[in-house]
């Protein structure tokens, strides 16, 4: 005689929620992964998040089909009480199913090559301007093309944060320790920490870390409550020094992102000095970060006076400030929400959070793969390549399940992330005690 299934409730599962006591449920099973949460490739953010749900379509998105068979060792003999799967999931899992008959998600083109080749040359102009010429012009443009090698770098690095730039693992890691690491200053296990938290908290106030940049930013007034940051595990005071910051943010926005790299650089020596978070190939990525630290303080020490260096670090500051604009457009004006992500409205919460930029085919290379935020958000695994390929199925997708499909051009986008800030600052200045307004304040704020 079969043996009866054993089922639990949602509210049971729910309470599997907390470190050491971690349950999910992925197509009606329930697995314990409590253990599992130390060893995660992904990092153990995504599972403590979504603990205590079913979380299906997020693991679909995030792993291949040789992924299931390591379930059944986590497999608890229980299934979930009433388990069902709506439409729009139904239909996400079918594409899913279809672009990987397709090889979509293994096919990724000559880009990777050609994107690698153009991260050399970016370098090698760069310090042959700096070291051959003596013209202060030269060295201005060399501070630039740093600024976009750092650029195309952090491509490599979101890519190869999702999925396999590179067929061999050993030299897959390498591309990513030398274009992180060390050509940038980017340690990849922050990038990959911090990346992977936002894909599943997809502009949750509370989890997702691409949305927490008090004192300096405040996409939505629900943040002056003062909301407690899961991420970095402390809580965004909104105290008086942040209201100034905050009431002017639209203003600053542009002059900040040109010098948000000094924040990338001092989260990465955070997470690698760190005792409490576990960090693999800690070694590794710390001598990484030291050969960008030896390298680019020599070259820029070549440069033949103080006011030439400044304007060096300054302009390739600047410019790969693009980028960091760039990570900011897809989800500052799109919806946030506050409390815990929920597993299985994943369409849901990604198509609400995303926003995709409009471009031309042959500008693809300058937004690396960002223009399809809806797309890279639905289907992270998906090499950027193929982003446009699956575009009108994304759509259609949306269109047949009312799902948001936001897509603006590049100069709407900036004008819509503006006026988010600018709301939210003048929601700051409007608290009980406002700050004061003079003449000027009145004169640049006038409208209608």
């Amino acid at each position: 005689m079969a043996e009866s299934k054993k089922y639990i409730s949602q509210e049971d599962l729910s309470k599997h929620n907390r470190p050491g006591d971690l349950w999910i449920s992925i197509q009606g099973k329930i697995y314990d992964v409590s253990d599992w949460a130390n060893y995660h490739p992904g990092g153990e953010l995504p599972l403590l998040n979504l603990a205590g749900q079913d979380v299906t379509d997020a693991f679909v998105a995030y792993h291949p089909g040789s992924a299931w068979q390591h379930l059944d060792q986590f497999f608890t003999g229980s299934y979930l009480e009433g388990y069902s799967v709506s439409e729009v999931s139904k239909d996400y899992r079918k594409l899913v199913n279809e672009f990987t008959k397709m090889g979509l998600f293994e096919n990724r083109g000559l880009g990777v090559h050609f994107s690698l080749f153009l991260v050399a040359m970016l370098f090698s102009l760069s310090v042959y301007g700096v070291l051959y010429s003596d013209s202060t012009w030269v060295h201005l443009g060399s501070g630039g093309l740093m600024g976009f090698l750092w650029i195309q770098s952090g491509w490599h690095g979101h890519d190869s944060g999702h999925y396999q730039i590179i067929s061999s693992k050993r030299l897959n890691r390498f591309a990513q320790i030398l274009t992180g690491n060390c050509l940038a200053g980017i340690s990849i296990a922050w990038w990959k920490r911090n990346h992977n938290a936002h894909h599943i908290a997809c502009n949750s106030l509370e989890f997702d870390p691409d949305l927490q940049h008090m004192p300096f930013f405040a996409v939505s007034s629900k943040l002056f409550n003062s909301l407690t940051s899961y991420f970095y595990d402390r809580k965004m005071n909104f105290d008086a020094f942040t209201r100034t910051l905050v009431s002017y943010q639209h203003w600053t926005f542009y002059p900040v992102m040109c010098l948000a790299r000094l924040n990338l650089f001092a989260q990465s020596f955070l997470l690698l000095s760190s005792k409490r978070l576990r960090v693999n190939n800690r070694v590794q990525e710390i001598l990484g970060l030291l050969v960008f630290w030896i390298w680019y303080p020599l070259l820029v020490s070549c440069l033949p006076n103080w006011g030439e260096r400044v304007m060096f670090v300054v302009t390739s500051f600047s410019v790969t400030g693009i980028q960091h604009v760039q990570f900011c457009l897809n989800h500052f004006s799109s919806s946030v929400y506050v409390g815990t992500p929920i597993g299985n409205d994943w369409c849901e919460n990604q198509t609400n959070g995303s926003l995709d930029i409009e471009c031309p085919s042959w500008m693809d290379w300058f937004h690396g793969g960002l223009q399809f935020q809806i797309e890279h958000h639905l289907f992270p695994r998906l090499p950027r390549g193929n982003l446009r390929k699956v575009a009108p199925l994304v759509k259609e997708l949306c269109k047949e399940h009312k799902l948001p499909y936001k897509s603006v051009s590049f100069l709407k986008a900036n004008e819509l992330t503006i006026g988010t800030l600018r709301t939210a600052a003048l929601q700051a200045r409007d608290l009980a005690s406002p700050v004061p307004k003079n003449l000027v304040w009145e004169a640049v704020h006038t409208y209608g």
